[in-house]
């Protein structure tokens, strides 16, 4: 059963230190996630990672099947979920190169369904504080240890995509939301991940300005890109650590694990036999 769940691009599952790799499939009550899952262990604590645009970078940000991927983790038995993914940043503190974890969200996102709970089978969880303190922690101690630049909070604002923000947008983002980082793909992502009862956590690695600061120009895919790259290196010794030290994390305490208890609100007389039946048997409630 795998410990520790990992989401994010190339350089983080082309990782040495992970013995016994197999790439595995896994079915779930809401179709195949976006690519199979590679297991394996780093110092004895088994990981499952999943690559979240597909090998080769195949769904867009609005395809991807978010549903599917955080199911197939939660079948697996992940109960900690390490968020990878590069973003604009809307601060001038936060320069490319830089590591965010993120605290906060707002969401722009129009066309993605971000809940396992529908029709016949409501239910409402809090987002209040959508990311689980102790694995952020976690996260800022190691990357500080490893002197990577860290923010330790930061608010993300999800965008649809696939396009980059206007100027008004971005500008309107950064001066009148107060957002530091955007990015395309942590929502739904945080939102599925905690009706599942996972902990949580998300690291946005910074690649740009966004196009808000005309001293830097416009973002551009090669922009990115090189920027990716000079981040891949470090985001694989930040997963590598957190992982040797998952031993000293701390108990939760923002509740991550029980959000979805008592979050159904249909009337027992009222409720779907079918769409109860497919939460039950993805472990999304009892």
């Amino acid at each position: 059963m795998a410990l520790v769940g990992v989401i994010g691009g190339s350089g983080l599952y082309d990782l040495e230190e992970i013995q016994d790799k197999k790439w595995i499939e896994v079915d779930t009550e809401f179709g195949a996630p976006s690519d199979q899952i590679l297991t394996g262990n780093i110092n004895e604590h088994q990981i499952a990672f999943i690559p979240r645009h597909r090998r080769g970078h195949v769904f867009s940000p609005t395809s991807v099947p978010y549903k599917a991927n955080i199911s197939a983790l939660k079948k697996l038995g992940v109960k900690h979920l390490l968020s990878f993914s590069a973003c604009g940043s809307l601060n001038e503190k936060m320069t490319p190169g830089d590591f965010v974890i993120v605290d906060q969200y707002v969401d722009r996102t129009v066309s993605r369904d971000k809940s396992f709970f529908g029709t016949g089978a409501v239910g409402h969880v809090s987002l209040a504080d959508p990311i689980c303190k102790s694995l952020a922690e976690l996260l800022g101690g190691v990357c500080r240890n490893l002197g990577v630049m860290v923010h330790d909070a930061g608010t993300y604002i999800a965008i649809e995509g696939p396009q980059f923000s206007t100027k008004a947008e971005s500008i309107l983002y950064k001066d009148f939301w107060k957002c530091d980082v955007i990015g395309m793909t942590n929502v739904p992502e945080m939102n599925l991940a905690r009706e599942a009862g996972i902990c949580y956590a998300s690291v946005a690695m910074v690649t740009d300005f966004d196009c808000w600061n005309e001293d830097h120009g416009n973002v551009t895919v090669e922009e990115i890109i090189e920027t990716m790259n000079q981040n891949s290196s470090n985001a694989q010794a930040v997963l590598v650590e957190v992982i040797r030290k998952f031993g000293s994390l701390a108990a939760c305490s923002t509740g991550c694990q029980t959000a979805a208890d008592y979050a159904l609100i249909t009337k027992p007389d009222s409720l779907d036999a079918g769409a109860i039946e497919k939460l039950r048997r993805a472990s999304i409630c009892n």
